[in-house]
């Protein structure tokens, strides 16, 4: 086994029991059991995992954990206290920071209170992993610089008990990240001391590129000569262009001024050398505020991003904006100088003149080449709307106005950044139904309370308003849940929507779970079900309604309760393997018979079913729909064949005061209705809503369904009708069997083919929820 084998987690809480073991300590699971936990237990409460070197496994509640990647986790254990690991977990940037750390960088090292100047010449693990404990620490290997090679301690092989034989060449310190700093501008903690007061001129040499700044530009140069002045460690800079224009000048800026490399030229301001007080956010300056998606012009053209600080500088009377840039093409991480104004991803930072900022021209109400329908409601009408603390009820749309506000080019949500699984999931949600709107109006906790507003206020309201949802909505809504720690990649990367969907409902806004099993007599709860089926099913074509029966077969599951909202994932391999070339989807899911409790019909007579056989669920002679379900009398005569006197039956559940009934004519069959599926091909998730009761009400919905312009431009959303599918559904399923996937009419191709995801509701218990 390697490390890669196995999960990786960090207590960030304490355990329950045994009472011994500390918020802060790392526990691993391998990966094999991991997902076998998962397949009995979707959404398990506990793990059995294991802690340190220990050979012993303890039952740990899942919310006390929180995922860690294998080199998380190799940073982390080289931390020697868990109180001091769990602290430099949650410094998120300083983990992240040193993640990007490569031999050969100059950094700081703590050594004995001093901060000492160095060059890191080894990154790994100086302990081999061992049967009892397959994950060891991944340690820095310095080399001291200067004067500061003479105070090297020799006591750092005992105080991370790492044996002296394991020392690499040319090393004089081992030490964990948490003892670190990059000599040049970084995302580590500001909590950490400040280094030696005598900056590293060894980072710079003469003949390197640089960009250096001056008031509120940056420019750039190459250094001809470092050297100290009055006590102040000076750059001499030749420079591209002087403050004139003029190429060929030359400059001396304080080290402090200079970056290595080049960054891009603007007006960055990066004159901060006391910490600010914190800026009115309530005050509003050029019809900009918080978190406005903005654009500014630098050396390379148009850059694009969020603001998240405004404010005034010492010494300056502009009003100056902190940008989180789109891409890493900034200076900082929202810091200069130790002080923090905001917080974001290194080189993501920018400071600019508020006045140099312009709304983004990617989520304009116009385009100019395409003239494209975005309805506008102004930022501060829905701060308005806030301001208010009343909770607006817009509800959704209704089969009469979907085609006057829905279906059309820039409609529904637009995407940005990777935000299809998020835009389909919300689409598909709260479009056209209410049967998950508690969840925008339940109490929650404050520091939730941001997130629910965005997600009723910018998001689910103008959609069911306007039929529009501009795309920083979403990013502002993905920028939150980074921010809460879910995910360090919520605003770049392609994620699940059960992965969301699970953070928001359980994580963020403690919904209720959705789903209530019943296996072995125990109640397990969940949010999502994945459908899993065994290596014999005999399924070719399937529809929903027999997926959903097989799997319950094979897990030997039933329903505690009829769900108000099911959320089903298709048996598939990741995005690129499906098990079935098509799935029919089924308009209505009869759930009755998956019921644990409550009155049954014969299958065959219609009497009350007093048992239920297991083995005859995949007897041929029966249909293919359906759990086998009899009476005493048909139950008798079904197994008196031959072949099935060795059926073992079990007693169905039923209410004391069905048990003196003989035929229940008036039983209700419980029955859940299909309101929206969500689609993925190629690594892009669409989702298809069945928005009426007429067979063709069906609309199709793409957040980037085109573009305009290339790196600069934006994403066009598309919601269509698409009628096509409701005829393929009036098929047979042999003629159905017999469509070319790629000659089918439409976009119905990808409902059949491509679902991920199918969304039921209970018209019934959506009322109590």
């Amino acid at each position: 086994m390697t490390s890669t084998d196995y999960l990786y987690f960090i207590l960030t809480t304490k355990p329950e029991s045994p009472g011994h073991i500390s918020a802060g300590r790392i526990c691993y699971i391998k990966e094999s059991k991991y997902r076998s936990e998962l397949r009995e237990s979707h959404s398990p409460k506990k793990l059995s995992v294991f802690l340190g070197s220990s050979l012993l496994d303890y039952m740990i509640e899942v919310s006390c954990m929180e995922k860690l990647s294998v080199e998380e986790a190799g940073l982390l254990q080289a931390v020697p206290e868990d109180a001091e690991r769990l602290k430099w977990f949650k410094e998120e940037n300083a983990l992240r920071t040193a993640l990007g750390l490569t031999e050969g960088t100059a950094v700081t090292v703590d050594e004995g209170g001093q901060w000492l100047r160095g060059i890191i010449r080894f990154i790994g693990r100086l302990t081999e992993p061992t049967f009892s404990c397959p994950l060891s620490g991944t340690f820095f290997g310095i080399e001291l610089q200067g004067e500061d090679k003479e105070k090297r301690s020799t006591d750092w092989s005992y105080r991370y008990n790492i044996p002296y034989s394991s020392r690499p060449k040319d090393c004089d310190i081992f030490t964990p990240f948490s003892s670190l700093r990059p000599v040049v501008p970084s995302s580590l903690s500001p909590s950490i001391p400040e280094p030696s007061p005598q900056p590293d001129t060894q980072e710079l040499a003469p003949g390197d590129r640089v960009t250096y700044f001056t008031n509120d530009k940056c420019r750039h140069g190459m250094v001809v000569e470092l050297r100290e002045k009055d006590g102040q460690h000076i750059v001499r800079i030749s420079t591209d262009r002087d403050e004139n224009g003029k190429r060929g000048g030359e400059i001396e800026v304080p080290l402090y001024a200079v970056a290595k490399g080049e960054v891009p030229a603007g007006p960055v301001s990066m004159e901060v050398d006391t910490p600010l007080e914190k800026p009115n956010t309530d005050h509003l300056y050029t019809d900009l505020t918080l978190d406005s998606a903005v654009e500014v012009t630098v050396a390379t053209g148009n850059s694009y991003g969020t603001i998240r600080w405004i404010g005034t500088l010492p010494d300056r009377q502009e009003v100056m904006a902190g940008l989180e840039l789109d891409e890493e093409i900034g200076v900082s991480d929202g810091t200069f100088k130790g002080t923090r104004f905001f917080k974001c991803a290194h080189k993501r930072a920018l400071f600019v003149k508020l006045s140099s900022c312009r709304p983004d021209s990617r989520f304009q109400p116009t385009s100019a080449n395409h003239n494209e329908r975005m309805p506008v409601v102004e930022d501060s009408e829905r701060e308005a709307e806030r301001s208010t603390g009343k909770l607006e009820t817009v509800p959704p749309i209704s089969t009469e106005q979907v085609k006057h506000i829905l279906i059309g080019r820039m409609r529904g949500i637009q995407g940005h950044c990777n935000s299809c699984y998020m835009d389909a999931a919300l689409f598909s949600l709260f479009s056209c139904s209410s049967v998950l709107d508690s969840m925008l109006f339940k109490s929650t906790e404050p520091q939730d309370a941001p997130i629910q507003n965005t997600l009723l206020h910018d998001i689910v309201n103008p959609l069911r308003r306007e039929g529009f949802v501009k795309g920083r909505h979403i990013m502002k809504l993905r920028q939150q849940l980074q921010k809460h720690g879910y995910s360090h990649s919520f605003t770049t990367d392609e994620k699940d929507p059960e992965e969301f969907l699970t953070v928001i409902m359980h994580h963020i806004l403690a919904l209720e779970p959705l789903l209530k099993l019943s296996a072995a007599g125990k109640v397990q709860e969940s949010y999502c079900y994945q459908i899993f089926l065994d290596q014999n099913h005999s399924l070719v074509l399937p529809t929903i309604q027999q997926l959903l029966e097989h799997s319950f077969h094979s897990s030997a599951l039933k329903l505690a309760e009829v769900p108000s909202c099911l959320i089903l994932q298709m048996p598939r391999f990741g995005k690129k393997f499906k098990m079935f070339d098509k799935i029919i989807p089924s308009l209505e899911l009869d759930i009755t018979d998956l019921l644990s409790e409550g009155p049954q019909q014969c299958m065959l007579c219609g009497n009350l079913a007093k048992e239920e056989c297991a083995v005859c669920f995949k007897d041929p002679l029966f249909s293919q729909t359906g759990f086998k379900v009899f009476c005493e009398t048909c139950s008798s005569q079904v197994h008196a064949h031959p072949q099935r006197r060795s059926h073992q039956r079990t007693p169905l559940d039923i209410p004391k005061g069905y048990m003196g009934r003989g035929v229940p004519h008036t039983l209700t069959r419980d029955k859940l209705e299909l309101f929206a599926v969500l689609c993925i091909e190629t690594s892009h998730y669409v989702s298809f809503i069945k928005y009426g009761p007429g067979s063709q009400d069906w609309i199709f919905f793409d957040s980037m369904a085109d573009r305009e312009g290339e790196s600069d431009g934006f994403n066009i959303p598309e919601v269509q009708a698409c009628p096509e599918v409701g005829r393929y559904l009036e098929m047979s399923p042999a003629e159905l069997a017999n469509q070319v996937p790629r000659e089918m009419e439409g976009v119905a191709k990808r409902l059949f083919c491509d679902a991920y995801m199918y969304l039921y509701q209970s018209t019934s218990m959506c009322l109590y929820r």
